[in-house]
Parts: structure tokens; sequence; C-alpha cells
């Protein structure tokens, strides 16, 4: 784009991003910029956005991205940025096309600026109101706008529908799911005399998942370390009529390893602060046990891990888990803390191994009765591998780093299985209608990171956000641009990265692990 005197631009500042400018001259293939704060700057025409000098008027910012007379990166971001600091989260992305067919949204797109901090006037029953059964686009930008012109399609055209939560860590995304899932429930549940309804499980499953199934991150209090699919189920008459939660991707290396200043899954941390039951258990503080203890964080601010705790419980009878298999999931989950503080030392054999000392003893000891299991089984377990031959078995002793490596290996595959429970247990108390002609789908996927250490399942994690990400170009750039072409709209054609090439890496990589495992 070709530049002159005059123009309004923005320019790249290492501190800000963007900063606002005006050409004032022309110096060979550089252009001489003066911005807001009078400094005179130089830059190459290639590096520089155009800015519509109206934006400086709109102190509001724009609802709708589509209305910027130039949809660039620094023009968006200083729309959310202006929007941001008056409380107004979210903005909508409603394509041309759209418009000008009148046709129903089918790509609905909401971008949503975490605030950090409660905004309860945003989500209250007069809000849910208001938008329940409002025109797309007639009322300022909200989740529950999205949820309701998803409710509404479902309804009018008899066709299951699909709601993608998808943003970097930290971002809102599970407070997002939340909101969505509010609403539908509001809109199609049924009288509030009903007994444990559908809809309130459903809503009471989500503390009981974030126990399990979230951890502070360096990014995020309350990351989740899982992704989850809720598919919610209508009748003919619109009213929920069942629920499935479909969970994958769980973070088991999370158990058994963590960095400063990030936390295991919060569960352990609230049975360590349950008072009479971690007692019962022979726990204390987190920072006595293994599992916990890799970091120095132990508490979130302004949440209390006792508090949790109850929470978590009550959560617990709500979605009708009994007494007894609550007391047999914190029995698991303290098993597993014991069994992570089992140290091992070299054996009077070559390659083998002996519990440690009597600590490890002690804690051995603990976790064989709490998996309710014989302990001398348990050590053979950890400090010996059975290898099957034609001849028959050989038992094969495991050195210090094995046998620790089968410690962590137990634990993790106990803790899934244990999730995994929770998931089915969950679904079973809210029950499926197997005559459900629609529903609605909301995925929540966990957001793409990139740690000191990564895991295997963290590889899993970024693969299936870039694949997000394909499936959002696809719709959002290409199809929509496809449309504006037969429909002859003059517009000028949006750049954006294909992602293909990552994907075709990492596939490459994931074969290549595949044939050396």
């Amino acid at each position: 784009m070709n530049f002159r005197k005059g123009a309004k631009v923005w320019v790249e500042d290492k501190h800000l991003a963007w900063v606002p400018a005006e050409i004032t001259d022309c110096r060979g293939k550089q252009v001489q910029l003066q911005i807001g704060s009078g400094k005179t700057v130089l830059a190459l025409p290639e590096k520089l956005f155009p800015r519509d000098a109206d934006e400086e008027e709109e102190h509001g910012g724009v609802d709708d991205m589509t209305k910027l007379t130039y949809l660039n990166e620094p023009g968006v971001l200083y729309n959310l940025q202006r929007r941001y600091a008056l409380n107004d989260i979210y903005v909508s992305l409603i394509p041309l096309a759209t418009q000008v067919m009148f046709k129903i949204m089918l790509r609905s797109i909401l971008i949503a600026v975490n605030p950090f901090t409660k905004l309860p006037h945003l989500y209250n029953v007069h809000m849910m109101e208001q938008y329940k059964g409002a025109p797309f686009g007639e009322l300022s930008p909200h989740v529950f706008a999205v949820a309701d012109v998803s409710y509404r399609a479902m309804m009018n055209e008899g066709r299951s529908q699909s709601i993608l939560v998808s943003g970097e860590s930290g971002a809102g995304k599970t407070e997002t799911t939340k909101l969505i899932m509010q609403y539908l429930t509001f809109v199609g549940g049924r009288a509030a005399g009903d007994d444990r309804t559908v809809e309130q499980q459903v809503l009471e499953s989500n503390p009981l998942l974030e126990a399990f199934g979230n951890a502070r991150t360096v990014r995020n209090d309350n990351s989740s370390r899982f992704g989850k699919f809720v598919e919610i189920q209508f009748d003919a008459n619109g009213r929920i009529s069942g629920a499935a939660v479909r969970t994958y991707l769980l973070e088991r290396s999370r158990v058994v390893q963590i960095t400063d200043p990030e936390r295991n899954y919060h569960c352990f941390y609230q049975l360590c602060a349950s008072g009479k039951d971690a007692e019962k258990f022979k726990l204390g503080h987190p920072s006595h046990f293994h599992y916990l203890n890799q970091s120095k964080t132990y508490d979130l601010e302004g949440v209390s891990n006792a508090e949790e705790y109850m929470k978590t419980r009550r959560a617990m009878d709500i979605v009708g888990i009994s007494h007894e298999e609550q007391e047999a999931i914190f029995r698991t989950l303290a098993a597993i803390l014991h069994l992570g503080n089992v140290e091992f030392s070299p054996g009077r054999e070559h390659d083998s191994s002996v519990v440690k000392d009597q600590k490890s003893t002690f804690h051995m000891q603990m976790a064989a009765d709490l998996f309710r299991c014989d302990v001398n089984l348990l050590l053979a377990t950890l400090c010996t591998r059975t290898i099957q031959t034609r001849e028959g078995s050989i038992v094969k002793a495991l050195d210090c780093n094995a046998a620790v490596a089968s410690r962590d290996a137990l634990a993790k595959t106990v803790y899934a299985r244990l999730f995994d429970w929770l998931v089915d247990k969950i679904n079973i108390s809210v029950g499926q209608d197997p005559n459900s002609c629609v529903q609605i789908g909301v995925l929540d996927i966990y957001g793409f990171e990139c740690f000191k250490h990564n895991s295997f399942e963290q590889f899993c994690i970024n693969f299936a956000n870039e694949k997000l990400q394909q499936h959002f170009n696809e719709h959002v750039f290409k199809m929509e641009q496809d449309e504006y072409k037969k429909e002859e709209i003059n517009w000028s054609y949006i750049e954006f990265i294909d992602n293909q090439d990552v994907l075709d890496l990492n596939a490459e990589t994931d074969r290549d692990n595949c044939s050396l495992g």
C-alpha cells in the first residue's frame, strides 16, 4: 500500500506493540513519522498499517469488528483496548456476507477479553431475559447472544449445533463454557420444583471436574488440564432431556511432575486442608509430599482449600456419588500422595532396588493400606518387572531409577482411571436421552502453552489447538471469502497464515516417535 504525506498509520512499538502515527515526510525507501508523543521516527512502508482518522473519535470503540474501516491487527487491538477500559469485554465479528444475505448466522464469532475480575451485572437473570430470543446483533455482543442464536437455530431448523470455546491459557475459556451452559439451562430448563434436574446436575458437575482436572499454571490459577466436550440434549419442546460429558487428553504427567510456581490438581490441596479426613489418611501440609512440594506454591490468592473441599463434597452429593464412593475417591488420592514419598536405594543384587529407609517404608505401608492391597505385592510391582517368554515368566529386578519410574507410572495410571470413573459417574447420574434428535455441543479445549519441560500430553494439546486453528481459518477466512466472491462483494482480500506446514511437521514427528517406540 502506498502512503502519502499526512496519512494516518499504525507503527510498531517495542513497549506498546502499536502506536498511532502520522506520515510527515518520505525519505528514500523509508517514511518519516510523528507519533502521539511528538517523537519523530523512521520506518519502512511495508511495516505500517493504515489507520482511520475517525478511530480516535470513537472513544468507546465499536461492538462489531466489521465496522472498522481497516480490519488489521493494530486496529483490532486498539478497539479491544478501548472497550475493555469501559468493561465492555465482548466484541462480535459478523461476516459481511451474512449481513448482506440476511441468513441465519451459522458462524457467529464472539471475541472476549478476560477482565480478571467479577462482573456479576453482566450475567444475572435480567441479562439472560434481555438476550432470550433477541436477533443476533440487535443487542451488545455477549456470550448469552451466541448461546441464544445457537439454541434458536437448533429449534428453528431442527439441526444440532456446536459452540467452540478457544483461546490461550488464561483467556477465560472455562468460565465462558460455564456461562454458556448456564444460559442453555435457563432457556431449556424445566420447572424449579423438579428434584435434581438434568440441568442442575450438569452445572454442578463443573466444580467437580475442576477439582480433579484443573490446576494452577504460570498463566492461570484455574487452568483446565483436560479437554471437555459437553453435549446437551433437548426434546421436541426445546427442554433439556439429557447430557453427556466427554473428556480427553488429561495431563497425567502433572500428577507426578510440576514446576514452580505451578500446582498439582486442586483436589490434592483440598484433601490436605480437609481437617479430620486429612488426619485419618495420615496427611499433612502439602510441603510434606513429593508430588506437591516440587513447587513452593501451595495456596491460591483468595481461595480457601478447606472451603473448596466442602464444595467438591457437595458437588459429589448432587451428582449422586455415595458417601462410600466419596470415601474411596479421597482414599485413593491419599494413597497417591503417600506413594510419591516412597524412595529407593540400591539393593544387594546388581541393578536391584529396595525401599530406602524407615520413612519410605511407612509411606509404602500407608499406600498399600489405602489401595487395600498387599504391601509385598505393591513392592514387587515397583521394584521388579515380569517378562513373559515361551518358556515362562522371568522376573527382572529394577534399579532405583526404574523403580521410581514404575512408581510414577502407577500414580499416573491410577489418577487417570479415577478421573475417567468420575466422568462416567457424572454421565450415569445426569442421564442421556436416547430419543433426543437435537443437541448443542460445547467444546472447551485448553489453551496452547509451551513450558520449560513439555510432556507428551502437552504436545498432543498443542497439536489439537493447531487443528482447531486450521478449522477456524477454514470457516472464517477461506469459506467466508469464497462467499464474498459468489455475491460479488467488493472487499480487500484478507491474508492469513495457513498452519498446514505445522500440522504436517507434527504428524511426521508423531510417526517417527511411534516407529521408535
